[in-house]
């Protein structure tokens, strides 16, 4: 085949992979409510700024713009995954043609990450994880490009690559000291030692400043978020359920990665481009020693899948060859009973029978949330349903009030789950912004209130009988797949004198942990 006409085919492949997981994402868009972390980032968007307490600030900018172009749109905020999932495939393409791999090569590592339950469900969720899984696909190529062709001018575009991820999702430092270990441990240690990796740092170290700055005058919450991480949900982390979800992640296309992962290792011909292989261990290694949430290892994935089309495309050939049209029908095969895992296409009713029936084959893995404990659904699915029967209730509660109640009236949310969905799905009821001290809600939550009616969303009754004359619960959540169950809304009016000193005095103490 001439290369034009390759390079053709080429073009329409990595479209039609790309198109493909845009349509997928697209159909699926409205099946389910958003996710709580989602309605979170999406209210960043009207809060601009260097920096939150548990993410960096490009989904904030990001949802900065799909508020101001869009609007409150389900469909725009799923597009952006779904675009992201699509350029990790073009991408893919790209990184296999570099590698020396041709057409078949590129089918077979675009495939396994079109079937990826991981990726599947990763890019229909509007969070960093789908940021954070580009960079490192983008950041690995530019290295395995720069190695493969010996190129230290890469270092300045590889900062700049680094530098933007970094902003999308800290965790990117992983990568980095596994490419960097992966490059002292091979020939190609000599390109650590230029003058262009200087410049790479300037650039990456410039694009991140503004955070670090952020972080510095709000006393680094990224450390008070991560032993918040380790105290609630990195404990129950075993490393025995780590390695299983690796296995896991890409069932239905292990042979790719592993195929890729061992031959880059271990065979001679390979080993120009065994600082792949090594990247990934590295990876493994430093998330089991910190002891790192499992799909932390997501973005280290497709360089993998690359590898292994280039392996099998390269070696399975005469007699073999068919091995390498028959594994992606397989792969597409072994996905269709799973589906509904990675994508949200069943109805949330009939969720729990089918997981049911999933985990007595599978075991409880799918089913077993950060707490550590085995639930009836999988998280992101109790996350992502109950929220604007919540959003309803609260403007019930909001609409009883007096015109010159609802003047002064707080809304005043648990969780950034319940104050995302009085945000977002409220917006419709015309309700104000919501308060509350969770996340990056406490920056925006003010130092103090009036003496007004409350609205006050909890599974119980609190405080709030202590600081109010009168209040009276409005309604409660009876939804055994939501994830807050009995969640509950009271109309408070009548504030008592300590009510505002109370206000004031929670919220200084909590705002205090992030002043120098």
């Amino acid at each position: 085949m001439n290369s034009k006409k390759e390079n053709v085919l080429f073009g329409w492949m990595i479209a039609g992979f790309a198109v493909s997981t845009i349509i997928i994402h697209m159909l699926t868009a409205n099946n389910y409510e958003l996710h709580r972390d989602g309605m979170l980032y999406f209210a960043m968007g009207d809060h601009p700024a260097a920096g939150y307490l548990s993410t960096p600030p490009l989904i904030g900018i990001v949802a900065f713009l799909i508020r101001h172009l869009a609007g409150y749109s389900v469909f725009a905020i799923k597009l952006v995954p779904a675009l992201l999932g699509a350029v990790s495939l073009i991408t893919i393409g790209f990184f296999v043609r570099e590698l020396g791999g041709k057409l078949l090569a590129v089918f077979i590592a675009g495939m396994a990450y079109l079937t990826s339950l991981a990726f599947l469900r990763s890019n229909s969720l509007f969070q960093p994880v789908s940021f954070d899984e580009f960079f490192w696909l983008l950041t690995s190529f530019l290295f395995v490009r720069m190695i493969n062709r010996n190129e230290e001018q890469l270092w300045p575009w590889i900062g700049l690559v680094i530098g933007f991820g970094f902003l999308a999702k800290y965790s990117i430092t992983f990568l980095i000291l596994a490419w960097g270990i992966a490059l002292l441990l091979s020939p190609n240690r000599k390109l650590l030692w230029t003058k262009n990796l200087l410049l790479g740092i300037l650039i990456g170290f410039t694009i991140v400043l503004p955070n670090l700055i952020w972080q510095f005058e709000h006393d680094w919450p990224v450390m008070h978020h991560m032993i918040e991480l380790q105290r609630t949900q990195l404990v129950n982390v075993t490393l025995t359920g780590f390695l299983l979800s690796q296995l896991m992640f890409h069932f239905n296309s292990l042979w790719v990665w592993m195929v890729g992962l061992v031959v880059l290792l271990f065979a001679r011909s390979e080993k120009k481009f065994r600082p792949i292989a090594v990247a990934f261990l590295m990876v493994v290694l430093i998330l089991i020693l910190s002891r790192g949430k499992s799909y932390y290892t997501l973005g280290a994935y497709p360089m993998l899948f690359a590898a292994g089309g280039y392996i099998m495309e390269k070696y399975l050939i005469g007699r073999w060859k068919w091995v390498n049209y028959a594994l992606p029908v397989v792969s597409v095969l072994l996905l269709i009973p799973v589906l509904p895992i990675g994508l949200p296409i069943l109805p949330i009713n009939k969720m729990e029978a089918y997981c049911q029936s999933v985990s007595n084959v599978a075991g409880s893995g799918i089913l077993t949330w950060e707490d550590g404990k085995v639930h009836n659904i999988p998280q992101d699915y109790a996350d992502m349903t109950g929220w604007n029967e919540l959003a309803k209730l609260t403007a019930k509660a909001y609409h009883e009030l007096s015109p010159a109640q609802q003047a002064n009236c707080l809304i005043y949310a648990e969780n950034y789950g319940e104050a995302g969905a009085v945000h977002f799905y409220g917006h419709a009821y015309n309700l104000p912004e919501p308060i509350s001290f969770s996340d990056s809600y406490l920056l925006w939550a003010p130092d103090s209130v009036g003496n007004g009616a409350l609205i006050y969303i909890n599974d119980e009754v609190g405080d709030i009988d202590k600081l109010f004359n009168s209040y009276r619960e409005i309604g409660i959540i009876n939804d055994v797949n939501f994830r807050e169950n009995g969640l509950k809304v009271f109309i408070c009016t009548e504030p008592k004198p300590e009510f505002q000193p109370f206000y004031a005095a929670k919220a200084d103490e909590l705002k205090s942990i992030y002043r120098r």
